[in-house]
């Protein structure tokens, strides 16, 4: 079961590693590996909500979503979508930014390198407001209380993360341009070029969570009439079936997983210019993560356990804002890629122990699946 399920995602994973070798060396292997993991982890809430709601739908559109949707994942979102961000940054075509990333990497790497504080800005912004905007929900199960209680009262505030992401963005502008003004000004105008960068990440991301919500609403639309279809059958007496999503209700549905797809693949490829800027490193990293993901997916949906480890997806938000931080500070100071990539391991990691520690506690009696229990509260914290 497992062998068939993340057969082709080993395999992925020698290949990609294999390549990394020859393409870098060991260094390149690493990077590989953990872009690798930070996909993985970035991604885990995703495929459990993908999960949730792909174990609703028909074969066939279970089908549609794990073929031509993993093409627009892996390809789409993961290898062409860096390229993409590259060429407009740096103002170069497409096929000129991929040429130079093989042929003129010292050229590449000082055009990446100028057109940084833009992609910095840019992704620190939408990691942020994902990150602000889980911080800020009120939920049933808290992982670290003392932040997350506080916050989540706060979140009752009317657009606060929109402000707060604003002020963080409007406080890394002028710091830019006061460090640019006392070294000789020379980067003073990109500045502006931060500010409006920034104001794209949060426009970018407004959008995407507005596609979402519009989709979101279409599906619980069509789910009530499916309700109301299967009450209506049970009163006349008619023969009930198991009720499956397909045709519209299903469609509305395919196209709200590659929404959210698409979003969460946002995190992962903007997370990845914090590590490296390597194109080819970046396509390999979080290409072998996709194919994990989408394993992960398929595993979730044939098993039905989707709630075991229930602090995971708090690790992945918390990895998510440390991101945004660290890529807003590179904005004028570098950070070793290493430590970047081992702060949002770490994290998940922690979450990953903490959900553990509860299962264990809750099979011992210890607590209940109330926010307000003993067992939701890891040691130390």
């Amino acid at each position: 079961m497992l062998l068939k399920t993340f057969g082709w995602s080993f395999a992925i994973t020698a290949l990609g590693l294999v390549a990394a070798v020859f393409y870098g060396g060991w260094e390149a292997l690493g990077v590989v590996a953990i872009l690798s993991v930070l996909e993985i982890s970035l991604s885990f809430d995703n495929a459990v909500v993908n999960a949730g709601i792909l174990k609703k739908m028909s074969a066939f559109w279970q089908k549609i979503f794990l073929t031509i949707g993993i093409l627009i994942a892996v390809f789409g979102m993961r290898l062409v979508f860096p390229v993409v961000i590259v060429a407009i940054t740096a103002k170069l075509g497409p096929i000129e930014a991929v040429d130079l990333s093989f042929n003129q990497p010292d050229r590449y790497q000082e055009l990446v390198t100028d057109a940084h504080p833009a992609i910095a800005s840019f992704g620190g912004m939408f990691l942020l407001m994902i990150f602000l905007d889980f911080i800020f929900e009120e939920r049933d199960i808290q992982w670290l209380r003392w932040i997350e209680r506080p916050l989540a009262k706060l979140g009752k505030v009317d657009m606060l993360s929109v402000c707060i992401a604003l002020i963080v963005l409007l406080i890394s502008a002028m710091t830019f341009a006061t460090q640019a003004h006392q070294h000789g000004g020379g980067h003073a105008n990109k500045a502006e070029t931060v500010l409006l960068a920034g104001v794209a990440g949060l426009i970018t991301y407004l959008i995407v969570g507005g596609l979402s919500s519009y989709f979101e609403n279409k599906l619980e639309e069509e789910e009530e009439r499916e309700h109301e279809a299967e009450e209506e059958a049970r009163r006349s007496g008619k023969k009930l079936s198991a009720v499956v999503l397909s045709g519209k209700a299903a469609f509305f549905m395919f196209l709200y997983l590659e929404v959210l797809d698409a979003s969460f693949s946002f995190d992962g490829v903007i997370g990845a210019f914090a590590i490296t800027n390597n194109i080819v490193l970046m396509a390999l990293g979080l290409g072998i993560g996709a194919m994990y993901v989408r394993s992960l997916t398929v595993y979730l949906v044939r098993q039905g356990t989707l709630d075991d480890y229930v602090y995971l997806e708090h690790g992945a938000h918390y990895a998510i804002g440390a991101l945004s931080v660290i890529l807003l500070v590179t904005i004028q100071y570098q950070i070793n890629e290493i430590i970047t990539g081992l702060v949002g391991v770490l994290l998940i990691a922690w979450s990953f122990w903490s959900s553990v520690r509860r299962n264990k506690a809750l099979e011992a009696g210890g607590g209940d699946d109330n926010s307000g229990s003993k067992a939701e509260v890891p040691s130390g914290v």
